[in-house]
């Protein structure tokens, strides 16, 4: 599911909430060790999307998936 810009406003306003940004990036970030992170760890870390097909939610039939 995808939403747009707009809809996330319009979701965060509804519940109360605000849109927030930091006004400037933190002094001790280490870009080096961020780029790293992203191409070495996360990769690993991210899951790959299961695909659906059929399958039971049923807990007294687990075969079923």
């Amino acid at each position: 599911m995808r939403l747009s810009v707009a809809t996330v406003r319009r979701l965060l306003k509804r519940h109360g909430w605000s849109w927030q940004a930091p006004a400037r990036r933190a002094l001790e970030r280490d870009e080096g060790a961020v780029e790293l992170w992203k191409r070495e760890v996360w990769p690993q870390v991210k899951a790959p999307r299961r695909r659906s097909g059929p399958g039971s939610s049923s807990r007294t039939r687990p075969d079923s998936r």
